[in-house]
């Protein structure tokens, strides 16, 4: 089957799924519009309005593509309900009949587990306690949802669904439901859903498949405009990644494995249809444009389900001051002393000094640094006006040239991100058809799971070659990718020969990330070998404190993590840049 991807996050290019449909042949085309922060944005759509909570854009994307769809036989599935999948199907047949269309449209629910969390919670308080802390949840939360899988997918597709509008399930269920449909795959086809689960992870991003937020990114060609990924995945679920003919980016092993490495933790890669192990993966560039997964190895999914909780944080604000030419230093000492008054009993306060600025500045950007406060407490009118009047109030009465980046404005409410567990068995999975029927969805009935092995690899040659080193950054060998889970961070590098990585293995050690990152000292870091991909994978407990929603963290997801490593300067043996042709 040949299954495409037109979205990787609410807000992606509007115009991809045009794009993809009409640029060549698909069966299935995806769309990924969730996120943990994406529940709250929606949380906030429908308090506005209770018939909303869905991804509109959706919506207005099939506009102009539902005909084309239609014509061509393809059948659209994504997770674009959000917080309410049955609104989004609705509207979706309210399009369709506009548009003079007969569409089977279907949604999958169960994933909303908010009117159970005091249920979930139970009568000793313990249940729904914070995946990575332990702590109980203390308070109620305002959303609640289980990660489904793609088994509801399958189902809603087999009825004669020709489009799928799922709320919160994994990211990879789109690829997995669809595949399984296709291939009439049985439940416990553990290596062909692990290997749907590892294309539907390189899919979920989109263009980042095909050259996306690379590090090696000057080697891409066409990446103005980047073409979105599509799969052949076969009946055994090895697939081929590549695109559609003519379209920016490329795909290439380097492309693939970054994205692999995207938000993963262990080397098991836990969801509710399948493990895979991604220890197991083996990449090959069949052809330009055309990199084969295959060697995918699966096990049972575990006996519980992951549930994405936003729970109100309270309220923030920040303000900015521009800190120019001499004594930057004082002058944010000064900004800080003026501003204690209004700051006072503020339950977190948060400066953070930006050195931007250069020594002998050629021009007045080069001169600037910035200097940011940010403020958090459960009264939103004590740290709104009254705090960024204030940081106004003293623009002529501070440092020499003092300008802020923006006037006084309102706080505003913040959402903090809680990860939890419930057992499969809680979580009502229903696959809702166009007539209104209902298919209940069991969870897979696993077998226990046997104790997790590693494989086996030959041991690569780590002896230093005599030639000397070059002191260099890291990013000119090794690549990065980086994001967020929740409140930790995934750092995974990657090069691209055994020799190379044999380096790499064994100098980055956690105390050697450490070393360079020194905001990570303090924190507890885990480090995973991948040597299949030649690739190291590091997960940051507690970086990015309560998730996105609530970071004050000038890079609140991570996202540049990898970029920051890759520009730190370390001995690398002149030998590897050789044999890489640098």
């Amino acid at each position: 089957m040949r299954i495409g991807n037109c979205s990787g996050f609410y807000g992606d290019r509007f115009q991809a799924m045009h794009e993809m449909l009409a640029g060549g042949e698909l069966d299935v085309l995806t769309g990924d519009y969730l996120a943990e922060l994406t529940m709250l944005i929606l949380f906030r759509s429908k308090a506005k309005d209770p018939t909303k909570g869905y991804a509109t854009t959706f919506v207005r994307q099939l506009e102009d593509s539902l005909g084309l769809a239609w014509e061509k036989g393809v059948r659209i599935v994504v997770n674009a309900g959000g917080l309410n999948p049955a609104g989004c199907a609705g509207a979706v047949r309210e399009l369709a009949a506009r548009l003079g269309l007969r569409v089977n449209v279907a949604h999958v629910e169960g994933d909303d587990l908010l009117g159970r969390a005091a249920e979930l919670r139970g009568a000793d308080g313990t249940g729904l306690a914070n995946l990575d802390t332990g702590v109980p949840l203390g308070t109620d939360p305002i959303t609640a949802n289980a990660y489904l899988g793609g088994w509801g997918i399958a189902a809603a597709l087999d009825a004669g669904a020709q489009v799928v509008v799922t709320g919160r399930v994994t990211d990879a269920a789109l690829v997995i439901g669809s595949a399984a449909w296709w291939h009439g795959w049985a439940r416990d086809d553990w290596d062909a859903l692990a290997g749907a689960l590892v294309t539907g992870h390189v899919l979920e991003c989109g263009p980042q498949a095909t050259g996306g937020n690379y590090s090696f990114f000057t080697e891409i060609p066409g990446n103005t405009r980047l073409g979105f990924p599509l799969a052949e995945i076969a009946e055994d679920g090895t697939s081929v990644i590549t695109k559609h003919p003519g379209t920016g980016g490329a795909v290439t092993v380097g492309t693939v494995t970054a994205q692999l490495l995207y938000e993963i933790g262990a080397p098991l890669y836990l969801n509710p249809d399948v493990s895979a192990r991604f220890d197991t993966i083996r990449l090959e560039q069949e052809a330009p444009d055309r990199v084969r997964i295959s060697d995918v190895r699966g096990t049972p999914p575990p006996p519980t389900t992951k549930v994405c909780l936003n729970l109100l944080g309270g309220f923030r604000n920040s303000m900015t001051f521009l800190l120019t030419g001499l004594d930057i230093e004082a002058k944010a000492d000064l900004v800080k002393r003026q501003l204690a008054p209004v700051l006072d009993g503020i339950e977190s306060v948060t400066w953070s000094l930006a050195r931007t600025d250069h020594d002998d500045p050629e021009t007045n950007e080069q001169a600037v640094a910035t200097l940011r406060v940010t403020v958090k407490d459960p009264d939103g009118k004590r740290i709104g006006r009254p705090f960024s009047s204030a940081a106004v109030e003293i623009a002529l009465a501070s440092y020499p040239g003092c300008t802020l980046t923006s006037p006084p404005g309102d706080a505003t409410m913040y959402g903090v991100y809680w990860p939890a567990l419930v057992p499969n068995e809680t979580v009502e999975h229903v696959a809702v058809l166009e007539d209104g029927s209902r298919i209940d969805v069991p969870p897979t009935a696993a077998p226990p799971s046997q104790a997790y092995q590693r494989p086996s690899f030959k041991a690569l040659d780590g002896t230093a070659r005599d030639g000397g080193v070059l002191r260099a950054p890291l990013g000119t060998l090794v690549g990065a990718r980086s994001g967020d889970k929740g409140g930790n961070a995934n750092l995974g590098v990657w090069v691209e020969t055994d020799p190379a990585y044999a380096w790499l293995s064994r100098g980055l050690t956690v105390d050697k990330l450490k070393e360079l990152l020194p905001e990570t000292k303090e924190l507890h870091v885990e480090r995973h070998e991948l040597p299949n991909i030649r690739a190291l994978n590091f997960v940051i407990h507690g970086m990015l404190g309560a998730g996105v929603a609530a970071g004050t963290r000038q890079d609140p997801q991570a996202k540049g993590l990898g970029e920051w490593l890759r520009s730190r300067h370390v001995n690398i043996p002149l030998h590897l840049l050789e044999d890489e042709g640098v």
